[in-house]
């Protein structure tokens, strides 16, 4: 069964999720607040994890930071926070998801499904080298000068898109589509958080890459 962790302080919505998830085949452990999720997160080997932001000891944004120190989980932050600014802090504190309450259960767990298709292992896979760094897409692993460079998933997740079509011009939207999924195909900021987060990582000088390439309202291609 695909474990997955719920972090939610309501109790009415927790337990209805439980039910739900557990309805649908997935082994189901749930959290009150932000120690506590973290303490079941070390507890029990996660396939995914759902967060509730606003907790009452720890900002979810803070729980995910810490969680982003030692796991690769895909996230899916829950919040009643609509603004653009919690959106863009949530996936810059390594969410890969993002969805707002109230929201409907079908909705999530289709984004659940969305989530754990991309983090399929796939049985064999090339390794693509630069000259500032190799990625090896089917270990999942991504070295710059011998050392292993730490990717959120979702970082992860847009570098891989980018490597599989080398010198090909990926648009905005085919490329917020795949990693986020189709319902954000015009939340282009995004996508300027994410490469440049890729650049200062990656790059020799993130400034003027040679690699992770913008061409300007259009999209984004990646040079080997």
């Amino acid at each position: 069964m695909t474990a997955v962790l719920v972090v939610d302080d309501d109790p009415h919505l927790l337990r209805a999720l439980r039910i739900t998830l557990q309805a649908h085949g997935y082994d189901v452990t749930t959290a009150a607040d932000g120690h506590s999720a973290l303490l079941a997160a070390t507890q029990h080997p996660l396939a995914l994890v759902i967060l509730d932001l606003g907790l009452p000891d720890l900002d979810g944004t803070e729980v995910l930071r810490e969680l982003r120190t030692w796991s690769q989980a895909p996230v899916l932050v829950l919040s009643a926070r609509h603004g653009s600014e919690d959106k863009v802090a949530a996936l810059d504190a390594g969410a890969d998801d993002y969805i707002t309450k109230p929201f409907g259960l079908d909705e999530l767990l289709a984004r659940l499904r969305a989530l754990l298709r991309r983090t399929a292992d796939v049985d064999v896979q090339p390794v693509v080298a630069t000259e500032a760094f190799t990625v090896d897409l089917g270990k999942h692993r991504v070295t710059r000068g011998g050392e292993d460079i730490r990717l959120t998933p979702t970082e992860w997740k847009m570098l891989e898109v980018l490597v599989r079509n080398p010198e090909k011009l990926i648009p905005q939207q085919q490329l917020l589509s795949e990693v986020w999924g189709p319902a954000y195909a015009k939340e282009t900021n995004y996508l300027r958080v994410y490469m440049a987060q890729l650049r200062r990582k990656l790059e020799a000088d993130p400034a003027a890459p040679r690699h992770l390439l913008t061409e300007a309202g259009i999209g984004y291609r990646f040079v080997p």
